[in-house]
């Protein structure tokens, strides 16, 4: 019945459903109506709007580069010989597809690129298998769970990685937020508990919901062809070839960054320096590099990953704009729409009970709004003050943001387009799966950030 219900939810959305950009540009209009009726002019809005568009360039990047070096770990050739030994572990088809969720799972803490490239190729390679039968289509939902669960407790986490960043965050949100490092995020004991439980929920609702050997469809019953083309490159045609496919070129500069890498954490905490986003891309495009070795193989992997920040690029600055709209566009009191948010939460909520009622909030917006770092632009600067005027600790209130961010990505089929693309299936093929999650995750995550938060102590924020 579950699955029924999920086939008619994803073909509506895939009939009636817009492209994400839509819905930021209607998060414009929406957000400047808003700020409007709160009593900011025309002029106010449209020049808060115009001065925001560029203020997320810096963030903008980096989470293109997160996208791209993390496509290029996952297909480098080493990858591809990890992935075909994981693929001979599993002895039955439903524990390949709790397999593949653990994996997943595990990824998403470092990469949620990688989490997404990795568990598909790895559904691949099972699937290549002819001694168990695996559900191609409960597989593919696994590989999935990373970016639907945890992706956002881990170190791409788009909100934390902000906040640690006082280069990268909007000027007014850093003056309500201050500088909150991964100690007061992810790092949290209270975090790891959530990422806990929702593994182990993850695992067991894959194995009981994946399909028994008699119910399984196979990819070739699938009529999907499974026949990679191999990783090596065909050789140079002239002699200006030859630095491409030569390793000499990734030795020097991965040596030089390995100094600047050897450098940078031993001068700091360790925590500390992978806080930092630069420092995070730079390892990451470091090991992409090392991995690819040859300058060739590496570029191709690259040229293969753009594609997928498109959205990135282009809705980025329509959410910087928004995040001036809501905090600079004032009215004849003094106050933007962000201050009268942020009163608007305080008045409907206790201590106690903001954590939940921010969580359903986020999660709910997180659906019509389905960027992790461009949704926490947008919402940061009423919650956080929000949060700060009921004294609720902040670093937790970005944790309450990033398991709740996390749960429509179970039904929301933009982020599922680059697996889709690695394993040709359609979001209606496994949102089934998905959904059943989704209905397990819900009242577990709110439930924890609710419980969790009664742990944690309010202290001021820390300006750089």
């Amino acid at each position: 019945m579950l699955e029924k219900l999920a086939g008619a939810v994803t073909r509506w959305s895939e009939r009636w459903f817009p492209d994400a950009y839509i819905f930021a540009a209607l998060a414009v209009v929406v957000v400047g109506a808003g700020a409007m009726a709160s009593g900011a002019s025309v002029k106010a809005v449209g020049t808060a709007f115009g001065d925001g568009f560029w203020s997320l360039i810096p963030f903008t990047m980096q989470m293109a580069i997160v996208a791209i070096s993390g496509y290029v770990v996952a297909a480098s050739p080493p990858a591809s010989r990890l992935i075909e030994g994981l693929a001979r572990l599993p002895r039955t088809g439903r524990g390949a597809v709790a397999f593949v969720a653990l994996v997943s799972i595990a990824a998403s803490l470092f990469s949620w690129a990688i989490s997404l490239i990795f568990g598909g190729l790895l559904v691949r390679a099972i699937a290549r298998r002819s001694d168990i039968r695996m559900d191609y289509r409960a597989g593919g939902a696994a590989a999935y769970l990373g970016m639907g669960a945890t992706w956002a407790l881990g170190l791409s986490s788009s909100a934390a990685q902000l906040q640690a960043n006082p280069d990268s965050l909007p000027k007014a949100l850093l003056k309500i937020t201050g500088v909150i490092p991964f100690a007061e995020t992810i790092f949290l004991p209270q975090s790891m508990l959530i990422i806990a439980a929702l593994t182990v929920a993850s695992l067991v609702i894959a194995y009981f919901s994946a399909p028994k050997d008699e119910n399984a469809k196979t990819a070739t019953e699938l009529g999907i062809a499974l026949d990679d083309a191999g990783t090596d490159l065909a050789r140079p045609q002239r002699p200006g070839d030859w630095l491409e496919y030569s390793p000499l070129v990734t030795i020097l500069v991965v040596a030089l960054g390995a100094i600047w890498i050897g450098h940078e954490f031993s001068g700091k905490d360790p925590i500390l320096a992978i806080s930092n986003l630069n420092t995070y891309n730079f390892v990451l495009l470091m090991l992409g590099m090392l991995l690819n070795w040859r300058p060739r193989r590496f570029l191709n992997a690259v040229s293969k990953a753009v594609p997928s920040t498109s959205g990135v690029l282009i809705q980025f600055p329509l959410y910087g704009g928004i995040a001036f709209i809501l905090t600079k566009a004032a009215g004849p009191d003094g106050q933007t729409l962000a201050h009268h948010l942020a009163n608007f939460f305080v008045s409907v909520s206790s201590h106690s009970s903001f954590p939940a009622i921010m969580g359903v909030y986020s999660a709910v917006l997180g659906f019509f709004v389905p960027s992790g770092g461009g949704k926490w632009v947008i919402e940061a600067p009423y919650v956080m003050q929000a949060a700060a005027d009921l004294k609720v600790h902040l670093g937790w209130t970005v944790t309450v943001y990033n398991a709740a961010e996390a749960l429509p990505n179970l039904i929301n089929p933009f982020w599922m387009l680059p697996l889709l693309g690695v394993l040709g299936l359609r979001a209606r093929d496994v949102v089934g799966y998905t959904f059943t999650q989704l209905l397990v995750h819900f009242p577990i995550v709110i439930g924890l950030l609710w419980i969790l938060a009664g742990t944690l102590t309010f202290h001021p924020p820390v300006m750089p």
